[in-house]
């Protein structure tokens, strides 16, 4: 069922918007997202591949909402169907992956971090995020670390070794969530999700989430000539905001 102003779409992010970070959406916040999609177009856009997103959202996500994007688009999915899947491999070419990898592993190897764990690269189809403590820290661990590493700058010091040691292969650095970052080829940021929102079917593009400043994976989208950004600071903040403006 069309909802009553299809002209009008709001994209949401997952982590600290629709969710707390690496959370389960709560069965109060999928109600309210539920009800807004009744009001106005609903896209999901998370920088995940789509098992963590149904992990997060739950399984058949992309049958919920009119638009869903993973991996920021580079799984792309409407009114459940698939739109187009691009991948990072295809992209750069196996040596440059290796490349990547040999470095980053060389660096992580000589960097002190008060506890290291494990999956320090996860490799998804669009992208690579680097996790420093690694990702199967524990949530206290986590939490810790992301204090740790906001005193320190451990995350946008490594971006900027990255940044000089990769220079020739165009890749923009985005630094989300609470212990990792991400990199792809520039333009694949959550941008790219709006190649799949055509300008004659919207008047207005909304767009919600947390990470809106500059170097957060959400600031090209937020400050992208075609949306209208907003800067939230928690699931119930997002809840807010949307009751104000559409509800």
């Amino acid at each position: 069922m069309a909802p009553e102003n299809p002209r009008t779409i709001a994209l949401f992010d997952v982590d600290g918007t629709l969710t707390i970070p690496r959370g389960e959406v709560t069965t109060d916040m999928m109600e309210f997202m539920k009800n807004l999609s009744k009001k106005i177009t609903v896209g999901i856009v998370g920088g995940s591949d789509l098992p963590k997103q149904e992990e997060q959202l739950g399984d058949g996500i992309v049958k919920v909402f009119p638009y869903n994007f993973s991996q920021n688009g580079l799984v792309a999915y409407k009114d459940g169907e698939v739109l187009e899947i691009q991948t990072i491999s295809k992209h750069l070419g196996e040596d440059n992956i290796k490349r990547i990898v040999n470095w980053v592993m060389k660096y992580l190897s000589e960097l002190e971090l008060p506890i290291k764990r494990g999956t320090f690269i996860e490799f998804r189809s669009g992208m690579m995020n680097i996790s420093p403590i690694g990702r199967n820290c524990s949530r206290p661990e986590r939490n810790d670390y992301e204090k740790f590493d906001l005193a320190n700058n451990i995350r946008k010091k490594m971006v900027e070794a990255m940044k000089a040691e990769f220079s020739d292969l165009d890749l923009t650095y985005s630094i989300g969530g609470q212990i990792s970052f991400d990199l792809f080829p520039t333009g694949w940021d959550k941008t790219y999700c709006l190649k799949f929102i055509k300008a004659e079917d919207f008047d207005e593009i909304h767009f919600f989430g947390d990470k809106t400043f500059e170097g957060g994976n959400d600031y090209e989208i937020f400050t992208h000539e075609r949306t209208i950004g907003h800067t939230v600071t928690s699931p119930e903040d997002t809840k807010e905001q949307c009751t104000k403006l559409f509800l």
